[in-house]
């Protein structure tokens, strides 16, 4: 039988008898960490094993880890990173992507080492003046050139650590002015406008393995956000022509109205993939796996697709990429 189609959180560090039981049964395709599911190393690769062992199989297990404000792993046990922006600008247009592909490189390294095989990275939204500060300085850059190759570098260091990337916020988030967290963003730029700048970093990376959409009103096109709607999830799908896997920005957050329930049904019946619920609310997950079943043959065919993409790392020596990294900030310090 094809799993769930949604990725799902649990409460805390340790998985409870409840949440293994409802994993069980619902069998999502995949989980996501966060802070509040982290103590130390060992704590954590007994998680991730734990997760599998719910749903039997080798699940992809997703993490937030951008380096800066949207860093899930943390001192003292992991490294902590700049936000992406600053360190771009530090490093320079000579040595920004080299960078940019140490540092997830070395992200890789120790994601994969506790059991994590995906990454909510990279970020191809484009930093406007109007950007908004939760967005900002996560972003790569402010124009379409620097965008793409940070990003491409970015995914390249997590593919070659095993782990895969997750390309966000599709199909661009830089020009809104509020945080989808809590509000509905709306962008009234011209469809022009909107393919030769935000569209352009997604089309250029449409052979990465996954990608989030954003919760976004784009009313050059139509006033559903881009997760609910229909019109937006042909337009990535034909015009932008992306084919892998599309995951919902999560459920949960404010810029989506109604009910879980309901907008699990508005996103899967507009063309998105697979669900993804963060807060590990039980109620709430029970709402998402009733509403939205398990994954459409497109769908497995998409999320295979990705895990095949899922390798043994590189042969790198870390140490060594860290001490080049650690060079080139130096350098342009």
């Amino acid at each position: 039988m094809a799993a769930g189609a949604y990725i799902l959180g649990c409460s805390g560090p340790v998985l409870s008898k409840g949440e293994a039981a409802f994993f069980r049964e619902a069998d999502p395709w995949g989980f996501i960490l966060f802070g509040r599911n982290i103590v130390d190393p060992t704590q954590l690769a007994a998680l991730t094993a734990s997760l599998r062992e719910t749903v039997g199989r080798d699940a992809p297990i997703l993490i937030d880890q951008e380096g800066g404000r949207v860093q899930r792993l943390v001192p003292p046990h992991w490294i902590q990173w700049q936000p992406p922006l600053d360190q771009m600008d530090q490093a320079g247009p000579l040595s920004a992507a080299r960078s940019m592909f140490l540092r997830y490189r070395v992200i890789a390294d120790e994601l994969r080492r506790v059991g994590i095989d995906a990454n909510c990275a990279p970020m191809a939204d484009i930093a406007m003046p109007q950007t908004h500060e939760f967005l900002k300085n996560r972003c790569y850059g402010a124009d379409v050139v620097t965008v793409v190759g940070a990003a491409r570098a970015v995914a390249n260091g997590l593919l070659a650590g095993g782990v895969l990337p997750v390309l966000k916020h599709l199909p661009g988030h830089g020009r809104a002015v509020a945080d989808s967290h809590f509000e509905l963003p709306r962008v009234t730029a011209s469809r022009e406008t909107l393919w030769d700048t935000d569209f352009a970093p997604f089309k250029a990376l449409i052979d990465l393995p996954m990608a989030m959409t954003a919760h976004i009103v784009f009313s050059a096109f139509d006033e559903a956000p881009a997760t609910t709607s229909e019109l937006m999830m042909s337009l990535i799908r034909t015009d932008m022509g992306y084919d892998g896997l599309v995951m919902t920005d999560d459920i949960s957050m404010q810029a989506l109205d109604g009910s879980i329930a309901s907008r699990c049904t508005a996103s899967m019946q507009a063309g998105c993939d697979v669900i993804l619920h963060c807060n590990g609310d039980m109620d709430e997950m029970l709402d998402v796996a009733q509403a939205t079943g398990t994954l459409g043959a497109d769908a497995a065919r998409r999320a295979q697709a990705a895990l095949d993409q899922r390798h043994a790392p590189d042969g790198i020596d870390i140490e060594a990429a860290i001490a080049e990294f650690d060079a080139l900030m130096n350098v342009n310090a």
